[in-house]
């Protein structure tokens, strides 16, 4: 490990793993929620400010169609999601992002829809891209009922019955999103007019509230849809079982290129985690307490990876794998020589998950870890966010440049550009539905128009310019002559300040999987149960296991991370 320059007001002794470790695709693809994850911090500031979540409006018939408003009430303003189910066929459900109807579609809006407001996007929100929108929106969703387990609830709860829970965790949701737009995406309000509200500053707050509205109203559709059709013996769904149902995502390309084009703020992310990591590592007595709170975690982080089944078969070894190490991890702090009796003893439990365990199991530690001392991890919450962008320094000379690549870039030196696989893959934008694809450089058309996610290849390409370009030549003339550089001159200086913003790998070549930077994001997120479908998408769940809108309030509304089965009453 080496020490890492520290942000303003950092502890000056931290030791932070350096980015040639954490951002390499292995590790990035191996990331778990922590404490800090943007789901978390949502229900903590609901939490804290004590928010109310009040269903303004339910019309819908005995089948589960119709519009219902959810309106989340905090100290200062109110955000209502908009919500209108509707009849599909089932081979109209999908999850790619070529569809053009879905079982339910969603606006956040801001603040609390008159009756008109209401009416005007009944006739838009169903039309996704297709629909026009005003800044007074949000976010705009779309979701699918997962057919089996809607229908199977529906009829338990409909004969008196409560859902038995070995299926509820086969699936873990009733519903699935398939996208969440927003920041002005087909004319939603911009992230600059909510960028200065508290309650929305931190990242993507606005969605996540979305998504974690739509739970609300897939767990009211399910049991009205359910008393419709009984026959007098319905039973609302117990109330450990609702809270264990969260919300699934299927996820694409379409938010992977995001970890490329925003250094600054994924720096921002990556520094935080790894700040709390080091905090917690430099704690130097474990009392009893948190060693009892381990403990705990470690017994509910196996049974979470005993229920985390998926037909993956990469992902089902990596779940294995991680499942030993838990009961490594297990045996070593259950013994009399146990590594929490000594100096610094989560310092040394980590050293020895890292010397001896899969990168998996170690991600799978630091979120364990930091769950043990919010005192110190959570204020690190508010560095998440940077509305900033970097610009370029034009004063910088040619050689201080170069020598910048050398000493951060030298990853990207060592590829080879000249072999064949190493420039295997492009990425580039689809004509009909503007999202991000990856394509195969030999074998598809449009490499033509490919995005400017090659960094390792362009950095390499600059270089070799750089080294014969003569040395009084300004940085400036240089970028007027060469402006295909530009972009990445940027990142290279942007670098030199936000050390976590760049992905030490080649993102272009054969060996490149999309899927890790899905999971990485995701995990920023708060996501559980990765469930990849292919290299290139995955299946997730949000909210699982989080308080319902009445339980907000108590004192346990934040433990819940590594959701597990209830028990069967």
């Amino acid at each position: 490990m080496t020490s890492i320059r520290q942000d303003a007001g950092e502890q000056p002794s931290l030791i932070l793993r350096p980015p040639k470790q954490v951002m390499r695709l292995e590790r990035m693809g191996s990331a778990f929620q922590t404490r800090i994850s943007f789901m978390r911090t949502l229900v903590r500031r609901m939490h804290r400010e004590s928010w109310t979540i009040e269903r303004t409006r339910f019309n819908l018939d005995r089948n589960g169609f119709g519009a219902a408003v959810y309106s989340a009430c905090g100290p200062e303003r109110s955000y209502s999601l908009v919500a209108f189910a509707n009849p599909l066929d089932n081979d109209q459900r999908t999850d790619r992002v070529i569809a053009e109807a879905w079982d339910a579609s969603f606006v956040l809006y801001d603040g609390v829809p008159a009756d008109e407001d209401i009416a005007r996007l009944a006739s838009r929100a169903p039309r996704q891209e297709a629909g026009r929108f005003e800044g007074s929106e949000l976010v705009l969703s779309r979701a699918n009922r997962s057919m089996r387990l809607f229908d199977y609830v529906c009829s338990s709860l409909a004969a008196g019955v409560q859902p038995d829970i070995a299926r509820l965790t086969e699936v873990g949701y009733l519903m699935r999103t398939t996208a969440v737009y927003g920041n002005g995406k087909f004319g939603v309000g911009d992230r600059a007019k909510i960028a200065d509200r508290p309650e929305l500053a931190g990242p993507f707050q606005a969605e996540l509230l979305t998504v974690y509205l739509i739970r609300c109203f897939t767990l009211d559709q399910v049991e009205h849809v359910a008393e419709a059709k009984s026959s007098g013996r319905f039973v609302p769904l117990e109330r450990s079982r609702k809270r264990f149902l969260g919300i699934g995502n299927a996820t694409g390309l379409g938010m992977a290129p995001f970890l490329v084009t925003h250094p600054e703020l994924i720096h921002r992310w990556v520094h935080a985690r790894e700040s709390a990591l080091a905090r917690v590592r430099q704690v130097m007595d474990a009392a009893p307490e948190k060693i009892d709170r381990f403990q705990a975690l470690l017994t509910r982080a196996r049974q979470h990876l005993d229920e985390w089944q998926v037909e993956d078969s990469r992902q089902h070894a990596s779940i294995l794998e991680t499942r030993s190490g838990v009961a490594r991890i297990r045996e070593w702090v259950s013994v009399a020589a146990s590594p929490l009796v000594e100096k610094r003893p989560w310092n040394r439990l980590y050293q020895m998950v890292e010397a001896c365990l899969s990168v998996e199991t170690q991600e799978f530690l630091v979120s364990l870890l930091l769950e043990l001392y919010p005192e110190l991890v959570d204020e690190l919450e508010s560095t998440l966010s940077s509305e900033g962008r970097s610009s370029i320094d034009a004063s910088q000379s040619i050689r201080e440049l170069r020598s910048a690549i050398e000493q951060n870039y030298r990853w990207s030196l060592e590829i080879d550009f000249d072999h064949p696989g190493s420039q295997q893959h492009f990425w580039y934008t689809s004509v009909n539905k503007l999202e991000p694809r990856f394509g195969n450089r030999y074998s598809e058309a449009g490499a033509d128009r490919e995005m400017p996610l090659a960094i390792a290849r362009d950095v390499q390409r600059l270089y070799r310019q750089l080294t014969v370009t003569d040395d009084a030549v300004s940085l400036a003339q240089y970028l007027l002559s060469h402006p295909e550089h530009r972009h990445v001159v940027r990142r290279i200086q942007a670098n030199a300040v936000h050390t976590y913003g760049e992905i030490q790998d080649n993102l272009v070549g054969e060996d490149c999987l999309p899927l890790h930077l899905l999971r990485y994001k995701l995990a920023f997120f708060g996501a559980s149960k990765f469930d990849p479908k292919s290299a290139l998408w995955t299946r997730i769940t949000f909210f699982q296991g989080a308080p319902l809108p009445d339980e907000l309030h108590r004192e346990d509304a934040d433990d819940w991370c590594f959701p597990v089965a209830p028990t069967a009453h």
